[in-house]
């Protein structure tokens, strides 16, 4: 049966038996698998100042951490973060001489560091050559962007003509205060513009040499209207690059890809791909994208790749892939697409010079879990040359996949036998949960490969061809080595099977850093929580704690009704009644609070007593427990008697003592909450649904709960704040939540009226709800307070108040005076009516 190539895509390699898109034992394609050659492996440099400090999270290794930059005379510029925070430049020049790799280094044997210190930590590194004299100095080779959370830094790298020394120039940057940077691109056609991408989906266009000679780093911002685009609110945006034109566009998300063209003042979006497309598209994914690159030099063609899948798209035929293959790499980061020539350079023999130039390589892995998978793909060969179906093949090409996918190791002096894979599981396995197995191991936190025609001048032809890798180490480590591709993949060496050793500390060092306290640090045992913190999986350790037998006689739990009483009183003061209605926390709302707080405020008002008195206790009832030999007593935070702001962490703090006397008495304040919500959440829904089985419990998430709650207070939010109502308030910063005529459920008499605060980051300005209005990124949950607004006094009211309350015609909310009541005299109403008229001066409600 002969199917269309669309239809012939849809099987991805790897994942079935005989895909008809696989191109498997062509002699004519060459030697596809690359081993390490361990007699090449080159120690270039190893300091102290470049290392990478290996506590951090993953999301600190989701960027290639080296970028390799070509300079002139045969020399190439190694640039990578230093520093205590990451937070500086280093580099060092690396050159040819006599047939090996020299480094230069700064006058003190250290790495090369840019003076400008970015105060924030570098996630990412570009660098481009250009070839002329950039902003007046003729010394600059290229450029170096630099990406921190919410700025961008640019550089220009110069070589000095007369001792070759390197340099950074600080050029200036972009401070991005509403939204972090996502990604960031430099272009192939003009070297001095680069694209800018944020996390609102913004797009900005900067080019240096405009912003370098009118001192303004301000940049074109792209008018791209997504709304139209049929982008989910869900979607996380992922990464730019630019296409065959200089102002056409590719905009990767994790739900979507799509083409904009900026050549007209209003930009153009169309979908070149979209998870869940009907018809085909449907059978191709459904997986969210995590990752993305452009694939070659024509600026046609792209990869994504989501949790198990790899894709190859053609933006000239859009929502169909190309190719597609199945990866199985854990939480793929990084893609890029080689050309097959360079991984394939100087060969002995010109065999396979064909296959070469028109293949292509995609290298894809994860740098947290050390795993790496080589991707090779080019035309079919399967016409014989100089018939009419090859020249035509050259014009209209169809991909194929190039054998299965192959593993590729970039430490070089890896060991794949059975016997050193099952030694490095078990000694995963002996760690604690709280410790990451790459904090022992000194693991490829950046690398490079070197140009072909450097490489050719350090080493000798090889049978096949091969490619120099320059690599980076957490430990600081910068090394080189040389490829060679071959018919068959290494598994087996000796060198690293012999010289196995166990797990070390690579845990980085802080001398540089300023340390004035003492160095005697107390350690506790928190194992308990790794499954909630970073698994999500408390149901699982919750249930499977209350099934370990019990060292003592059990118990059953004695609560007096007095002490339920005072736990409702103490919780009703705090905004938590016994009924869990939207209208009924609104009613109860005193001070402004966020969409999140309401929503945790209906989760503990839905706990059934029983669990509330779990949840709170007083010191007379806790065991003290045991630290250094001593008994010591752990310390909770008091339930208080009134509304504060915020209620957590501006209680005041409980009376406790490690060691109590007649002098220090115990004290019976109700504290708490003993046990989190998250807990008490998880007790309640075992309660009511009876599962008690640890397969059954993958059903509970809490996150998912909050988020529920969240989304449903947000829902009930909105359509009041958008109802027609005349409460608003003078200008436009606010709107009333009063006076809701669909809402029959909510008692507009008895109701106060409420107002949405909107509060933007990094700015003093509030606004209204409307999402729509909203360029920057925000967390609605957070961002957004609900307050209640004072209520409104006649004249004859008005002149009776005499004491605190009159400050009550100062604010929109209603104040609350933790304060005995006292009448102003003449003295303070002076004092207060200047203060009055000061305030309304500067803010008008």
């Amino acid at each position: 049966m002969d199917f269309s190539e669309e239809w012939k895509s849809i099987w991805p390699i790897s994942s079935v038996s005989t895909p008809p898109l696989l191109l498997s034992s062509n002699p004519s394609l060459g030697p596809l698998f690359f081993n390490p050659s361990p007699n090449t492996l080159t120690p270039l440099f190893s300091k102290p100042s470049s290392s990478f400090p290996p506590h951090l999270p993953p999301s600190s290794l989701l960027h290639n951490r080296l970028h390799l930059l070509r300079c002139p005379n045969d020399a190439v510029l190694a640039l990578f973060p230093v520093g205590a925070n990451s937070d500086q430049i280093g580099f060092l020049l690396l050159s040819v001489k006599d047939s090996s790799l020299d480094v230069r280094a700064d006058g003190n044997g250290d790495v090369f560091v840019s003076t400008k210190r970015l105060k924030h930590r570098i996630v990412q590194i570009l660098a481009t050559p250009i070839g002329y004299s950039f902003s007046g100095n003729s010394d600059s080779v290229g450029l170096v962007l630099a990406c921190t959370m919410y700025a961008v830094h640019w550089f220009s790298v110069k070589i000095d003509k007369v001792d070759s020394k390197p340099g950074l120039i600080y050029l200036g940057s972009k401070v991005f205060k509403s939204c972090a940077v996502v990604s960031a691109c430099w272009s192939p056609h003009l070297s001095e513009e680069c694209l800018i991408l944020l996390q609102s989906g913004e797009l900005f266009l900067f080019d240096l040499d405009y912003c370098c000679s009118n001192s303004n780093f301000k940049g074109n911002r792209l008018k791209i209207m997504w709304d139209n685009a049929d982008c989910s609110e869900d979607g996380k945006w992922l990464g730019c690059e630019f296409s065959w034109h200089p102002r056409i566009l590719i905009v990767a998300r994790s739900d979507a890809v799509f083409l904009v063209d900026s050549r007209l003042d209003e930009c153009s979006v169309s979908c070149l791909a979209k998870i869940g497309m009907p018809g085909v598209g449907e059978l191709v994914h459904k997986e969210l994208l995590v990752s993305f690159s452009m694939a070659g030099s024509d600026g046609f063609h792209f990869t994504v790749a989501s949790k198990s899948l790899l894709f190859l798209y053609d933006i000239q035929n859009p929502l169909v892939p190309v190719l597609q293959w199945s990866h199985s790499i854990d939480k793929p980061c990084y893609v890029r697409v080689f050309k097959l020539s360079e991984l394939r350079s100087h060969s002995k023999n010109d065999k396979y010079e064909e296959a070469s130039e028109s293949g292509f390589c995609i290298i894809m892995g994860s740098f947290w879990k050390c795993e790496w998978r080589i991707f090779c793909y080019g035309s079919s060969f399967q016409d014989p040359k100089g018939s009419t179906a090859y020249e035509i093949s050259k014009f209209c090409k169809s991909y194929y996949a190039w054998e299965l996918p192959s593993d590729l190791s970039l430490l070089g002096n890896e060991c794949f036998c059975g016997t050193c894979l099952s030694r490095k599981e078990f000694l995963k396995g002996a760690l604690p949960v709280w410790v990451n197995w790459q904090q022992k191991k000194d693991i490829v936190v950046g690398f490079g490969i070197l140009d072909k025609d450097l490489s050719a001048l350090l080493y000798e032809p090889d049978s096949f061809g091969g490619f120099t890798l320059i690599r980076l180490m957490s430990s600081g480590k910068l090394e080189s080595q040389r490829y060679r591709s071959s018919w068959d993949l290494v598994k087996k060496s000796e060198i690293a099977h012999n010289e196995f050793s166990d797990f070390k500390d690579y845990l980085y060092s802080m001398d540089d850093l300023e340390y004035d306290f003492i160095k005697k640090f107390k350690y506790f045992k928190l194992d308990y929580l790794y499954e909630y913190f970073w698994n999500a999986d408390l149901a699982k350790l919750l249930i499977w704690n209350m099934k370990k037998p019990c060292g003592g006689p059990l118990q059953e739990p004695f609560f007096s009704a007095e002490f339920r009483d005072l736990i409702l009183e103490k919780l009703k003061v705090c905004g938590v009644t016994s009924s869990s209605s939207v209208s009924d926390v609104f009613r109860d709302i005193s001070i402004p609070i966020s969409i999140h707080e309401v929503a945790w405020r209906r989760l503990w008002s839905g706990l059934p007593v029983g669990l509330l008195q779990w949840a709170f206790s007083s010191y007379s009832e806790f065991l003290e427990v045991l630290m250094d030999r001593k008994q010591v007593s752990l310390e909770f935070l008091i339930v208080p008697d009134s509304p504060q702001l915020p209620p957590f962490f501006l209680r005041r703090p409980s009376c406790r003592s490690n060691k109590w006397s007649h002098k220090v008495q115990r004290d019976d304040a109700l504290v708490g909450p003993v046990l989190p919500l998250p807990m008490l959440s998880l007790l309640q829904n075992i309660h009511e649904t009876g599962r008690f089985d640890l397969e059954e419990a993958d059903g509970f998430s809490f996150q998912e709960e909050v988020s529920l709650e969240c989304k449903e207070v947000m829902k009930v939010a909105s359509k009041m704040a958008v109802s027609e109502s005349s409460s608003e308030l003078h200008n436009d910063h606010t709107v009333s939540l009063d006076n809701d005529r669909e809402e029959t459920w909510i008692d507009s008499q008895s109701l106060k009226p409420f107002y949405v605060y909107d509060q933007q980051p990094f700015s003093t300005k509030c606004s209204r709800v409307d999402p729509k209005q909203n360029s920057g990124y925000k967390d609605e949950r957070f961002a957004t307070l609900i307050f209640k607004k004072r209520k409104e006094l006649v004249d004859g009211a008005r002149e009776t108040r005499t004491g605190l309350e009159m400050f009550d015609e100062l604010s929109s909310v209603e104040l609350k005076f933790d304060a005995p009541a006292m009448n102003f005299k003449e003295k303070e109403l002076q004092a207060y009516k200047v203060l009055k008229r000061q305030f309304l001066k500067s803010v008008r409600f």
